[in-house]
């Protein structure tokens, strides 16, 4: 695979079972490989596995299903899935790059990036906000564990 995500990685949508699109600060990509295999092939270049960040996930905040993880903790690179990631419609977003988000309607939910970009997702915004809260829980925790690293 030739790409990782990476600080500027915003979200990661998919398109068929065998592509996605990735959508950075200021760039986008097409790549030829699912949502799924994007997330694994990033955990492993960082030194983990998939499962083994959401298995550290669990262990940091109690969540089983529908799980933030941290990709890389030096860049507090926090993603978080928008339905199960059995599902092929899971959307991967990143925590860092969320400016604001709101409800639409009762079925939708819109995001507003740092960069200004906006999406509309078909995901009720309480389903949103508590995904949001779990991710940033995670990013919490994260925060606390290595701020204590020199004492």
């Amino acid at each position: 695979m030739d790409y990782e995500v990476n600080y500027d990685t915003q979200i990661i949508l998919p398109i068929e079972s065998t592509k996605s699109k990735i959508i950075e600060y200021d760039n986008e990509y097409i790549i030829n490989h699912s949502v799924q295999e994007v997330l694994e092939h990033s955990c492993e270049y960082f030194g983990s596995s998939y499962e083994g960040r959401k298995e550290g996930t669990k262990k940091m905040l109690g969540i089983t299903h529908k799980s933030p993880i941290i990709i890389e903790e030096s860049q507090k690179m926090i993603f978080f899935p928008t339905t199960s990631p059995e599902r092929s419609d899971c959307i991967w977003i990143n925590l860092e790059k969320i400016e604001k988000y709101y409800k639409i309607d009762n079925r939708k939910s819109a995001i507003v990036f740092k960069n200004g970009d906006k999406l509309e997702f078909d995901v009720s915004y309480g389903s949103l906000s508590n995904q949001i809260l779990r991710a940033t829980r995670l990013k919490f925790i994260l925060d606390e564990r290595t701020s204590k690293k020199g004492n």
